[in-house]
């Protein structure tokens, strides 16, 4: 069993409804969601947007392969109306773009049964999320939720 971290954020619509329904398919689809967040408050974080995000973590348990998680979390926000993913940096540009969403799910940390962290490096996935410690709208729920 792998227990992931997941944050979800949403700037777009019914925030909060959006956020409830994401975590409903996720316990239908990628296991059991042991722990959920309070909804945290934010201004959007990367790019300029009149949209004030709405954030939360859950805690999932699960025997999928981190691989397997990041596409049904993918698969969900595209079911949920996400039509944009953030692009990498172009040229001389050092970060992503990003956009206002629906939906946003990211994977940030995972731990094996044993509570060994889950370390992957591919071209679509790093875990440990890499900017996690730089976003309160993440540490925060984050930290209401960790053991």
């Amino acid at each position: 069993m792998i227990t992931y971290y997941l944050s979800l954020g949403a700037n777009l619509g019914d925030r909060e409804g959006t956020l409830r329904l994401a975590v409903e398919m996720i316990a239908a689809r990628v296991g059991e969601v042991v722990k959920v967040s309070d909804f945290y408050y934010s201004a959007s974080w990367g790019f300029v947007s009149e949209h004030s995000f709405c954030n939360m973590c859950i805690a999932v348990r699960t025997d999928r392969i981190p691989q397997e998680v990041l596409s049904i979390t993918q698969a969900i926000e595209r079911e949920l109306g996400r039509t944009k993913k953030s692009e990498a940096a172009k040229g001389g540009e050092q970060k992503p773009i990003y956009h206002d969403r629906t939906i946003d799910i990211d994977i940030i940390q995972a731990f094996d049964q044993h509570g060994k962290e889950v370390v992957v490096s591919s071209a679509d996935l790093t875990l440990p999320h890499p900017l996690a410690s730089e976003r309160d709208f993440v540490m925060l729920p984050l930290a209401e939720i960790k053991d």
